[in-house]
């Protein structure tokens, strides 16, 4: 077993442009969305990426594209985005690993039915396509599992993607469409005139813009902060891994309360084990310790809070206000990488072939983890930088970000450009956190 996750790789461009109509810091699956849905529109755009497209979360996550049990804030959002997954392979030429083969929850606690119902009862204004099944149908759904279930919920028309092939493959269109991309290229910063943005410092050079979109991740607080301003995020520590092809159990995603599964286009599974997620004690994290509390008190049974690596470097570590004309924090850590807890790997297998005994010599195949940004009621920032006209940052996607990251990268785009946003953006407004408001808890996972 190998700690490593496939990703295609791409080319990209090597010379700069002198100037951009928009320029996007990070090709993950929002950024190329953004490059994308500007390239499309007639702008110009230089999508960078200080490492390669889907390097970090874009290529770590479970692939899931659902509307199911999502915040409710993200709905309309996320059905666009469906849209998108469903229209984006035809129109770039490229299979994005998009199946829509339905997702499956099941349970034996009757609380955690109750949840599921009282979410689809908040779903119904925005006509989500889901529904709670009973224990017959919930064993119909998950053939040979052994267990009883007493009933779960079924979203027919959710799906997954290939996290390895769906970031790339995006970015290849946006290129097509005269956007340029530029990986191993660090923005060290903004440059700006008379309070307005004038262009980005990269480590090859100036490039003359207006307009900037910051979806960089897990990086984005720390670049944001480099500039004067505050977006609360922190980053939680999440491992899976792949097996080695096995029988088909399942055709869509399901989630059980032991393990989820999700299949893969190479005939085996993406796993994520029942296992608590580490949170690294940071500078970053103290700083918004307080918007944080909330969150951290309803998953205290669920989170892990340890002193790591993180205190020191990364995303969340202090590094003050860095120079835009020497090597920064972003040219020494090109990927963030996170150790995989090796440890979940046996009790997952077991728990799976226990549960499908037909399924006795699955193996894991790869191991990796990666670090997922959150925000303090789990919904993502997509807004503009109040302050910095011309600035737009799209982060903070709390591991949901590759579903929704189509619409995501669109809603982006338009509130760069000054289009007719495709969904309301109020809910994903950075100002929610300083304006007074009561941070509100997610009303999905």
């Amino acid at each position: 077993m190998v700690a490593t996750r496939p990703l295609d790789l791409i080319e990209g461009d090597d010379a700069l442009p002198d100037a951009a109509d928009v320029v996007v810091i990070g090709a993950g699956m929002v950024g190329v969305a953004a490059a994308y849905a500007l390239a499309k529109a007639g702008h110009s755009v230089a999508l960078l990426e200080k490492g390669v497209v889907a390097g970090e979360q874009s290529s770590r996550n479970w692939g899931w594209c659902r509307t199911l049990n999502r915040d409710e804030r993200e709905i309309p959002l996320m059905q666009h985005s469906q849209e998108l997954w469903d229209r984006l392979p035809e129109e770039i030429g490229a299979d994005m690993g998009m199946r829509r083969n339905g997702l499956v929850y099941v349970t034996k606690d009757p609380k955690q039915l109750a949840e599921w119902q009282a979410w689809l009862d908040k779903a119904q204004p925005y006509q989500v396509q889901a529904r709670i099944i009973g224990a017959e149908e919930a064993k119909r759904l998950t053939p040979g599992n052994a267990q009883d279930w007493i009933g779960g919920v079924v979203s027919p028309r959710d799906g997954r993607a290939e996290p390895a092939m769906a970031a790339p493959a995006l970015a290849k269109g946006a290129r097509a469409r005269g956007a340029t991309l530029h990986q191993n290229c660090a923005v060290r910063g903004l440059d700006t005139t008379g309070g307005r943005i004038s262009g980005v410092f990269t480590e090859k050079g100036r490039i003359r813009t207006q307009a900037v979109i910051v979806a960089a991740g897990a990086w984005a607080s720390m670049f944001l902060r480099r500039h004067g301003f505050d977006m609360p995020q922190s980053s939680v520590h999440s491992t899976v891994f792949a097996t080695t092809p096995a029988k088909q159990v399942s055709t869509g995603p399901l989630l059980t309360p032991d393990f989820i599964l999700t299949p893969r286009l190479d005939g085996g599974y993406l796993v994520a084990a029942k296992a608590r997620g580490r949170l690294e004690l940071t500078p970053a994290g103290i700083r918004y310790a307080r918007q944080f509390l909330p969150a951290l008190r309803k998953n205290w049974k669920v989170v892990e809070l340890r002193l790591g690596r993180s205190f020191l470097e990364g995303p969340d570590a202090l590094h003050g206000r860095w120079s835009f004309d020497r090597p920064t924090v972003f040219e020494r850590m090109r990927v963030l990488e996170a150790r995989p807890k090796s440890s979940i790997v046996q009790p997952a297998l077991d728990a799976i072939v226990a549960a499908y005994p037909e399924l006795a010599g699955i193996q894991a195949a790869r191991l990796w983890a990666g670090w997922i940004d959150s925000t303090p009621d789990a919904v993502p920032v997509i807004s503009a930088v109040e302050g910095m006209p011309g600035l737009v940052v799209a982060a903070g996607f709390s591991g949901h970000g590759f579903g929704i990251g189509p619409g995501a990268g669109r809603l982006a785009a338009d509130l760069v450009t000054g289009a007719p946003p495709v969904v309301d953006p109020a809910p994903f407004a950075l100002a929610r956190f300083f304006d007074g408001s009561r941070v509100r808890a997610p009303t999905g996972i």
